[in-house]
């Protein structure tokens, strides 16, 4: 499965000056909503990443995701291994797990994002998760930006990923695009402003 090619097909590869959540600049954004706007294709992406993960032999219980970006991708891929979903999300800057959402003590859960970067966001909602008793068993993500170190790939794991070691991470493909601190950017030295294209914030 060409991952590059489908979200190049849906627009979703963009080009331009981005504002990144960790607030470095790129040339390069991925904009995984325009992908998951088309259901089938959210289905064959979420059983492509299943296949994967049922691989592993991983028991999984519930998959969990981090709103808002991670959403989509959670519940598809849920439903792709026929288990439960639950989300996380920031109230007052802080991710919580909320809305009635229960965790049983020992809980198998999978941590599903749509892109992982450095892996913060995830990392946020399986703490949440792990302090309401879960068994954080892996992460999962359509892409990977190529910080972390996904099963199946020789890349190997920068020092500003985030997510645990131990635990496997699993994802479609790897992205690797440059990223520049704001004050080492060479597209603000060319003038252009940067612009924030994901959720959070917005």
């Amino acid at each position: 499965m060409n991952i590059e090619k489908i979200y190049k097909d849906a627009d979703a590869l963009l080009e331009g000056h981005f504002l990144l959540s960790s607030g470095n600049h790129s040339q390069f954004y991925l904009q995984s909503a325009k992908v998951l706007e088309n259901p089938k294709i959210a289905q064959l992406l979420a059983d492509e990443l299943a296949k994967q993960i049922k691989k592993s032999g991983l028991k999984i219980d519930t998959v969990c995701s981090p709103a808002l970006g991670g959403v989509l991708a959670g519940y598809e891929l849920a439903r792709s291994l026929g288990v439960r979903f639950i989300f996380a999300e920031r109230v007052d800057k802080k991710m919580t797990i909320r809305r009635g959402f229960e965790i049983k003590n020992g809980e198998n859960i999978l941590i599903c994002e749509d892109i992982i970067t450095t892996g913060g966001s995830a990392l946020e909602a399986a703490q949440v998760a792990t302090n309401m008793g879960a068994n954080i068993v892996a992460f999962a993500a359509l892409a990977n930006r190529g910080f972390c170190s996904r099963a199946g790939s020789n890349k190997s794991m920068k020092a500003t990923c985030k997510l645990p070691r131990d635990t496997p991470f699993f994802a479609l493909a790897d992205f690797e695009f440059d990223i520049y601190e704001p004050e080492n950017c060479p597209l603000c030295k060319d003038g252009s402003d940067a612009y924030k294209p994901g959720s959070r914030g917005n």
